[in-house]
């Protein structure tokens, strides 16, 4: 029974996530035309970090993709929202396993997935230089495995971040470097030990339209 309300409330999660995905996709397409209005896809790392007692206290490597609009709004001003596949992973640490009893050596490795949408506002500095500010929410996909019994997992299916960062544009590329802060816990077994987000995210964009 605890499988199947597991798998029932992945499947709502992932038909929000397609519908959200594809309301976005219809939002870039419908200004495709119009006068500086830009569409592009974009890849990169990102350096994580879960905060909390229960991870270590470290960075580790993950890979972000997806794809961005850039609206102008002003001259020195632009909106780009962006839809992003992020994945997150890490390490837990002794206190895991004293906090929640469980076996560390099969929980000692943390991969989360996450579908995230960014809405950034730029402020253009010169012709090819950018600063960005806004914030992101992020939808759980996946993650490894469940760290409890009974179908819950670890992890709140939601997550709430503000990103700052510097972005270079070379005619149609873009090579960008932001600092993603988490706001939410996003422990979702009880209030012992808070988790929160934060990432280092590197990359590199290509303007297709």
């Amino acid at each position: 029974m605890a499988h199947g309300l597991v798998y029932s409330m992945s499947k709502s999660l992932f038909m929000k996530s397609f519908i959200l995905s594809a309301v976005l996709a219809l939002f870039f397409v419908s200004f495709s035309n119009a006068q500086g209005f830009g569409v592009g896809v974009k890849v990169g790392t990102n350096i994580n970090k879960l905060q909390g007692q229960s991870f270590k206290d470290q960075f580790t490597y993950g890979y972000t993709a997806g794809v961005f609009a850039d609206i102008k709004v002003g001259k020195k001003w632009s909106l780009q929202p962006e839809v992003l596949f992020n994945q997150v992973t890490n390490d837990t640490s002794d206190k895991f396993s004293d906090l929640y009893k469980l076996n560390y050596d099969k929980f000692s490795k943390i991969k989360l997935n996450y579908l995230s949408i960014p809405i950034l506002l730029n402020y253009n500095l010169s012709k090819g230089v950018s600063l960005q500010a806004g914030p992101q929410f992020g939808i759980l996909m996946s993650q490894n495995q469940d760290l409890l019994q009974d179908g819950k997992e670890a992890f709140k299916k939601g997550d709430f971040s503000l990103l700052g960062g510097l972005q270079l544009k070379f005619s149609s590329i873009r090579v960008y470097g932001r600092y993603a802060v988490g706001l939410s816990n996003i422990n979702d077994i009880d209030n012992k030990d808070q988790w929160k987000n934060q990432s280092i995210q590197l990359g590199i964009g290509l303007t297709l339209l």
